[in-house]
């Protein structure tokens, strides 16, 4: 199966470079975190794409009214095996401006089959908090 990886590489065929040309017009493939973003009348919810992450590799933080979700996997080294192809990502991270009179406290998050769901109230109280980490449920 090696063999045949490596050759098809290096053929060159028409069609591959038809489809390269084409690809970022019409299938952009995005590096950041996939974000569905509701309105209500009191808050924002986000539903954040995080599949193969366990909840303890998910960090949600807000600083300067940026929240940030980031998620991180340990690297795994498997002995006698060689990757020809790697485009599982190993860590990823993205912010969202949400107000700097938004509290750490009032910001909800739970995760479930690979969706982060937080919940954003549109206006916060005047008082700020000083730990920047939000508990995911």
């Amino acid at each position: 199966m090696k063999h045949e990886l490596q050759t098809r590489q290096n053929n060159y065929d028409l069609f591959d470079v038809f489809d390269d040309f084409f690809k970022p017009m019409f299938f952009e493939e995005t590096r950041e975190l996939r974000t569905d973003i509701k309105e209500t009348e009191t808050d924002y919810e986000l539903d954040l794409e995080l599949p193969g992450y366990a909840k303890d590799e998910i960090k949600v933080s807000l600083e300067n009214g940026y929240l940030t979700v980031s998620a991180a996997k340990q690297k795994k080294e498997e002995e006698g095996k060689k990757y020809l192809r790697r485009e599982i990502r190993e860590q990823t991270s993205r912010s969202y401006y949400v107000g700097s009179d938004i509290t750490r406290e009032q910001i909800r998050a739970k995760y479930a089959n690979g969706i982060l769901s937080l919940t954003v109230p549109k206006k916060g109280p005047e008082k700020k908090s000083e730990n920047n980490f939000i508990e995911i449920e």
